[in-house]
């Protein structure tokens, strides 16, 4: 069943996907090919395929009906509904540990207009409300200050670098640990009372 998560600005809806909405991913990663290749894994040729992206598909919806990931697609009110990014909610894990890892990526065209930063936070309060989970972890390259700005204006805090985290574009890559706690977002909450 779709998981819709609704904008407070009406600019973007948040949605889980099915396959029937593969053409539009497919254009989504084609278009921002060269934009996001600094900032992900190396890919071939194959990902950016139809057929690749339908497994991709499939396999998300697999991970979501087991609560090990929630990916939510975001469509841009503006722009006749069109795939402007994703935010994802993966490797949860119950528990004692009660966490995830937050990631993101928006179209190229979209940044920069404070979109990102106000999708994370609706998605972060899935999280926390809705999942129950306690801590939310994102993993940021220090070169991509856009990044941490955005993780940063909702409350995450820096909890260190490690070293060579993720191998990114074919490189391994130090990242900074940058995480939200349940009760941090309580205490934001109580502050605006």
């Amino acid at each position: 069943m779709e998981t819709i998560l609704y904008s407070h600005s009406n600019r973007f809806i948040l949605r889980t996907i099915d396959e029937t909405y593969v053409d539009s991913v497919l254009v989504f990663v084609m278009n921002n090919k060269h934009h996001l290749s600094g900032w992900e894994m190396e890919r071939d040729n194959s990902y950016f395929a139809r057929e690749h992206q339908l497994r991709l598909i499939h396999a998300d919806i697999e991970k979501m009906k087991r609560g090990e990931l929630f990916r939510f697609w975001m469509f841009s009110m503006e722009a006749n509904e069109a795939i402007i990014g994703t935010i994802s909610l993966s490797n949860i894990v119950r528990g004692a540990f009660q966490s995830c890892h937050l990631g993101y990526r928006i179209d190229a065209n979209h940044q920069g207009k404070g979109l990102m930063s106000e999708a994370i936070q609706l998605v972060v309060k899935y999280a926390f409300e809705d999942l129950k989970l306690h801590r939310v972890e994102a993993n940021i390259m220090p070169r991509n200050r856009a990044s941490f700005r955005v993780v940063e204006k909702n409350g995450f805090r820096n909890e260190g670098i490690s070293r060579k985290y993720l191998k990114i574009n074919g490189k391994w890559e130090d990242h900074i640990h940058m995480v939200l706690l349940n009760e941090d977002m309580e205490e934001g909450r109580e502050d605006s009372i």
